[in-house]
């Protein structure tokens, strides 16, 4: 066949790129309109832009403006003729090939390549934490947050705050130490969970994490958060904690629409995939970030494993259009997790080793603000 021949062909292929997480971001600032060997390209996301989750917590602290935080998209689509879909995606049939969107319709694809991102599910977080829903402020999606942040910012202007981080990870830890450095006469609370705050970290790391949190006057709550209610926050031993502004920062949780897909799924719901990103049972469909679960090597759901998954995952969605070999994606054992402490201090961990000080912060800075700038230039 001639490459005019095959060209022809493969321009009637259609290419969806699912989500616009850190790894997406990556392969639409890399992509070019011969990338994908002819192919149709669409993207699905509801938002115009990404917000780079790494900086929103100086954003809540107030060292950044939410537009130091944002990559937008459609220069990156622009460049090389990838079409764009405002939408959300309700349900896949990975048997037939085909995507229903929120507003009804259908999308059908040759190849699907899903980048989400973390999702809170609501309904699903309902069950185990009655009044979520109604009384709660969920940080994902970040956009939604981001947009109701400032409203909070106008409330404690007008009184003292009784604010309240339900969540004792990562993503919990920094946000309530950012809402402190914020808001510094409010009321704020860590209800870190039964099993402690920071328990993905070694020891050394959680001294550092409860001293952080003691020279900040955040009071840490090691119970788990059982119901909200109107004002208050009902706790695993009985007590209530009176709260006007509960954060809800818990784990992520597998999109529900992945469920009825047919795709493998892991245990808890993402898609189950191998060393090269790609479905265990759809080699059609790859997937990176926090959606996907590898087989081979279970990782932790880190924006860090996130923006490191971006040139495979474009890598190998090129050769699958072309219909070449796929190569194994083999992230590093250990990662730099740079935790900011809300008043531009930070600690670094790195397998066992820790620090912290000024100078983790300032780094941390130029590597977030150097993310978003790399993206800004294409």
């Amino acid at each position: 066949m001639t490459g005019l021949m095959k060209g022809a062909m493969q321009s009637h292929k259609h290419l969806v790129l699912l989500g616009a997480g850190h790894a997406h971001v990556h392969l639409l600032a890399q992509a070019t309109r011969q990338s994908f060997n002819g192919a149709r390209v669409t993207l699905v996301a509801p938002f115009a832009r990404q917000l780079y989750s790494g900086m929103v917590p100086g954003f809540v602290a107030g060292h950044y403006a939410l537009d130091d935080c944002v990559i937008a998209l459609a220069p990156l689509l622009e460049k090389n003729g990838i079409r764009w879909l405002q939408q959300s995606v309700t349900a896949l049939d990975a048997q037939k090939r085909r995507l229903r969107l929120d507003d009804g319709t259908d999308l059908a694809y040759d190849w699907l390549s899903v980048n989400t991102g973390p999702v809170q599910d609501r309904q699903l977080l309902e069950t185990s934490l009655p009044g979520v829903r109604e009384h709660g402020l969920f940080v994902r999606p970040i956009e939604a947050f981001c947009h109701l942040w400032p409203q909070v910012l106008a409330l404690a202007a007008q009184r003292t705050l009784r604010l309240a981080v339900i969540g004792g990870g990562a993503a919990g830890l920094e946000l309530v130490m950012a809402v402190r450095q914020r808001l510094p006469t409010a009321s704020v609370t860590l209800i870190a969970g039964e099993a402690g705050l920071g328990t993905n970290y070694p020891d050394g790391v959680q001294q550092r994490l409860r001293s952080a949190l003691k020279a900040r006057r955040i009071t840490v709550l090691n119970e788990r958060a059982t119901a909200l209610h109107a004002g208050e926050i009902e706790l695993g031993n009985g007590a209530r904690l009176l709260c006007d502004v509960p954060l809800v920062a818990t784990g992520a949780q597998a999109p529900a629409w992945l469920q009825g897909s047919d795709l493998a799924l892991d245990a808890q719901g993402f898609i189950a995939v191998d060393a090269c990103l790609r479905s265990t049972n759809h080699p059609e469909v790859l997937a990176a970030g926090d959606v996907s679960a590898r087989q081979d090597r279970p990782l932790a759901r880190s924006g860090v494993y996130a923006v490191r998954a971006g040139p495979a995952l474009a890598r190998n969605l090129e050769a699958l259009v072309a219909g070449q070999p796929l190569r194994e994606h083999q992230p590093p054992i250990h990662t730099l997790n740079l935790l900011s402490c809300g008043d531009q201090h930070a600690i670094a961990t790195w397998g066992k080793f820790s620090a912290q000080g000024r100078w983790v912060w300032w780094f941390k800075d130029w590597i977030d603000r150097s993310f978003v700038q790399r993206f800004r230039r294409h």
